[in-house]
């Protein structure tokens, strides 16, 4: 028995849809009829025909991006901490 499809699983479905569509995958005419069957899907099994033949979209870049900046503070952080670690223990 197929697990049953929520609003919010239809929905990832039609945004991965856009993005596919955004960048040349799908014409407009097949992201309207995927999004037609998408809402449509009454399971997961059904969602997954909608997108079976998409390959994965890659990590958006700007979140690379962030994650980087990220470490790098805590990297900075962590530097300062130890200096000011250092200078009081002198």
């Amino acid at each position: 028995m197929d697990t049953r499809a929520s609003d919010d699983d239809r929905q990832r479905v039609v945004e991965l849809l856009q993005q596919h569509t955004a960048v040349g995958r799908l014409t407009l005419d097949e992201f309207t009829d995927r999004v037609d069957n998408a809402y449509a899907a009454r399971t997961l099994r059904d969602l997954a025909v909608v997108t079976s033949d998409l390959p994965a979209l890659p990590d958006k870049p700007g979140a690379v991006r962030r994650d980087l900046i990220v470490l790098f503070a805590i990297a900075a952080v962590t530097l300062l901490l130890l200096a000011l670690y250092m200078a009081v223990t002198r």
